[in-house]
């Protein structure tokens, strides 16, 4: 197979990295980023059915989370790097094979060691998956068709998350929790034949790797992202442990900016970095990685703690913001061919904005239709902005860093989906436990007709019961005065990062001539 060179400018009509056989490749690549996004929240609803099968307690087997996050946060940075040194071709058909091996390997695992080494491998193979499927579908279609090719990306990238805690919880109630695993390799190995057969290469180059700003920034990410993972367990900064993490990150990201600023080969090219379009992109990619998971750190717990609804309803409830996701792609990728790129981002937080205030005012006795109709607005907002975000990413960039760019468009909404599920469960739980000390301080003995709270002892078991069936109603109005005060937080994020639509300058991509290196 020949490999050509992608030129720094883009051709009109004519594709980085041609091939023939392109809907089919498309399918093989969306396959791989399927099952790479599925296995970052399909786990999730496991975890509980994990700890009994491999004996580890309540705090040891949440490594099985936090080990695939940092594997894949500290790896990520160096897929541009690998990319150019053992072509794009081989690292994502070994990245492919490692994550359907390494998934194997997580069902078949019989102790909480084996099960944590193979997710950090899992985690390195998912890092080079997630960038380098950004970058093929960008190579092989001509630059008119991107839009296109990054509406079908992100529908994928958009909508695993929203069904891997539903899938998740099917599989391990009807079969067992290593099926979370398994379902990768029916998946995964049609997909690799598909890349084996059809995937074309970018070529192999003499790249030498900036270890001192690799190792910094890879430091700096496994330190944060460790923070945020175990912070509101060990109760954030009266832990010595949260704030040694802090110190290490700021040390580390500190030292890898000004290293990148002084040394004459950083591990990203500087034009990248100061690329107003592309910053711009990282910011609002962290914003929609922060609004989706921290959404969903919230909205399954509410839905079956305060409305009682089963895992199942659960999922289906969440299933419209998923079909809104979808029309909002594809009309944005209608509206992007005419229409100021900058409106289409400017409308699509909007309405997500609007979803959110919506959400403010959710009632505790409420019927299906809100959340569904809330659901789909909001899914419609994310999907509308998602795709034309990407647009401007790559806009403005050489072709020649686009694996770069797009690991580190990756790597932003990962930190900013952290950050997001960091600060809703935080802010809800320190929420309900100031609601609950407030609402239990009203009750009086005015507040019931039939019994004084302040004498229920004196009833014996009927008092009892009594006292707890009011506790737990002072829980859940708790509960839901926390989740509407996480709610209208993010409403003010969104509504704090629409200024921001200003600093980006749409343009056309560049025409220029053609470079091939001989076959």
């Amino acid at each position: 197979m020949s490999a050509s060179t992608p030129a720094n400018n883009y051709i009109a009509g004519q594709a980085a990295l041609p091939v023939e056989h392109r809907g089919l490749l498309t399918v093989a690549v969306m396959g791989a980023s399927i099952i790479q996004i599925l296995d970052s929240t399909i786990a999730n609803v496991a975890i509980p059915h994990m700890q009994s099968s491999l004996g580890a307690t309540i705090d040891s087997v949440t490594w099985v989370l936090t080990s695939y996050i940092l594997a894949s946060a500290v790896a990520m940075p160096a897929a541009g790097w690998l990319s150019d040194r053992v072509g794009s071709r081989r690292l994502f058909l070994l990245a492919v094979a490692g994550f359907i091996v390494t998934s194997m390997l997580c069902g078949i695992a019989t102790s909480l060691t084996q099960m944590v080494l193979f997710r950090i491998l899992q985690g390195i193979c998912a890092a080079f998956i997630g960038p380098l499927s950004q970058t093929i579908l960008l190579d092989i279609n001509p630059p008119e068709k991107a839009p296109r090719a990054m509406q079908v990306w992100g529908m994928g990238i958009m909508i695993a998350p929203i069904f891997g805690p539903m899938i998740g919880g099917w599989l391990t109630e009807s079969y067992n929790w290593r099926w979370v695993f398994y379902i990768n390799l029916p998946i995964g190995i049609p997909t690799l034949a598909l890349l084996w057969w059809l995937l074309p290469s970018r070529p192999v180059t003499e790249r030498k790797l900036d270890v001192f700003g690799f190792a910094m920034l890879a430091l700096g990410l496994a330190s944060l992202q460790l923070m945020l993972d175990r912070g509101q367990h060990e109760d954030w900064f009266e832990s010595w442990e949260i704030i040694i993490e802090l110190g290490v990150a700021i040390a580390a990201f500190w030292m890898f900016a000004i290293h990148s600023m002084t040394t004459k080969k950083p591990l990203f090219d500087p034009n990248m970095i100061t690329n107003g379009n592309f910053l711009t992109a990282l910011m609002f990619g962290s914003l929609i990685g922060l609004m989706m998971y921290g959404i969903f750190a919230l909205l399954p717990p509410m839905l079956q703690n305060i409305y009682g609804y089963t895992v199942f309803d659960t999922g289906a409830l969440l299933a419209p913001r998923g079909i809104g996701i979808l029309i909002g792609m594809v009309v944005a990728g209608r509206l992007v061919t005419f229409l100021d790129i900058r409106w289409i981002i400017f409308s699509g937080f909007s309405l997500v904005a609007l979803s959110m205030w919506l959400m403010t005012g959710w009632a505790i006795e409420m019927g299906a239709w809100h959340f569904i109709t809330v659901g789909l607005l909001q899914g419609f907002g994310m999907g509308v902005t998602f795709m034309p975000t990407n647009v401007i990413a790559f806009s403005t960039l050489p072709l020649s860093v686009r694996t770069d760019a797009s690991s580190l468009l990756y790597l932003a909404r990962s930190l900013g989906g952290s950050l997001g599920i960091s600060i809703s469960v935080t802010m809800l739980t320190r929420s309900m436990q100031i609601n609950h000390e407030e609402l239990g301080s009203r009750i009086t003995s005015s507040s019931f007709d039939v019994i004084d709270p302040s004498t229920a002892d004196r009833f014996g078991v009927l008092g009892d019961a009594v006292m707890r069936v009011l506790d737990l109603e002072v829980n859940r109005q708790a509960a839901m005065i926390a989740y509407l005060s996480d709610f209208q937080l993010m409403f003010y994020m969104v509504l704090a990062f629409l200024p921001l639509v200003l600093l980006i300058k749409p343009v056309k991509p560049e025409v220029g001539p053609p470079q091939h290196l001989p076959d």
